[in-house]
């Protein structure tokens, strides 16, 4: 029994020795290493991480929200791999890069919405908040399109230029023609000095410019103003509202200042003036949405501006009931 417990003190003696020793080894092992994983993204090494769990929840954060407001998932196939190591201490660490490299490589996804008119999308906007009151707003305008409009709800890997809501809404407004004005189809309607309201007109106009209107067809300053005047940026792009073919190109004295004339046949003209640019001659068929000229402030005008006038048989009709 003696012998037993001498042989169970030296077994303890010597396994406390062993603890002791393993604790030096593994102290000077820390003071000269420290654990490490280090990071392999497609196969390739791309750096050091002290810790996994923080860079690896970052990624997965910026996958399931990117770094914009309207992301709705970054697609991304391939995570990092990580491994455990010891590595002398200095070892510089570098999870930005990380970061940076293996987010790098997704593929972005936008969540925004469209305005729909008849199926066709005319209007962005990056709240479904924005599209209901454009929709909104039409219908209590009683916008001649109300009944096609509808709110499409897009993820798409390219984002589409937004537009406010306040733009839409003026782009979008159609205007009904009136049961009073459907009463005048067919005859004329003097505005004074030779203009006009309303005549039937079977030809599908776009407007040449998307532009506010800042002065309408009507009465003006004791004069018929015989068209609609589009304010809008010196160099702004003036687009043909109908094919034709281009019958004047030029400067006119009668205070149009550069103007550009462009027959659709049957009698029916579009007037566009005061350009500051033209980028068609006379003779030159035109098809609708075809860039003509520039606006510009050219003769009788004070401000840079679109005047632009439909015409049947040289009388001047309200612009308005047709585009």
């Amino acid at each position: 029994m003696k012998k037993l417990l001498i042989g169970i003190r030296a077994s303890i003696k010597l396994i406390a020795l062993f603890a002791v020793c393993s604790m030096i080894i593994i102290a000077i092992i820390m003071s000269i290493y420290k654990p490490i994983y280090s990071v392999t993204f497609k196969g390739e090494m791309i750096g050091y991480s002290e810790n996994r769990a923080a860079l690896q929840a970052k990624i997965l954060r910026y996958q399931e929200n990117g770094n914009e407001d309207d992301v709705a998932f970054v697609q991304m196939d391939e995570m990092p791999e990580y491994k455990l190591c010891f590595l002398k201490r200095g070892i510089e660490t570098n999870d930005d890069e990380i970061f940076s490299i293996v987010t790098g490589t997704g593929t972005t996804y936008y969540n925004y919405y469209a305005v729909a008119v008849g199926g066709e999308e005319k209007a962005y906007v990056s709240t479904f908040e924005e599209a209901d009151s454009i929709v909104n707003q039409l219908k209590e305008k009683d916008s001649k399109n109300a009944k096609d409009l509808s709110i499409v709800e897009k993820y798409e890997t390219n984002k589409q230029e937004y537009k406010t809501v306040e733009v839409a809404v003026n782009e979008l407004y159609e205007k009904k023609i009136t049961q009073e004005i459907q009463s005048n189809m067919g005859r004329v309607t003097r505005a004074g000095n030779g203009g006009t309201t309303y005549k039937p007109i079977s030809i599908a106009f776009i407007k040449p410019i998307q532009a506010t209107i800042t002065s309408r067809f009507g009465s003006r300053w004791g004069t018929t103003h015989k068209g609609l005047d589009f304010g809008a940026p010196l160099g702004t792009s003036i687009k043909a509202a109908a094919e034709g073919t281009v019958t004047f190109s030029g400067w006119n004295s009668g205070g149009y200042g550069y103007l550009v004339i462009i027959s659709h046949g049957n009698g029916v003209q579009t007037y566009y003036g005061h350009c500051s640019s033209l980028l068609c001659k006379v003779g030159d068929y035109v098809e609708a949405g075809d860039v003509i000229a520039k606006v510009g402030n050219t003769g009788d005008s004070q401000g840079s501006h679109l005047h632009f006038e439909i015409r049947v048989n040289d009388i001047a009709y309200n612009p308005e009931y047709y585009l």
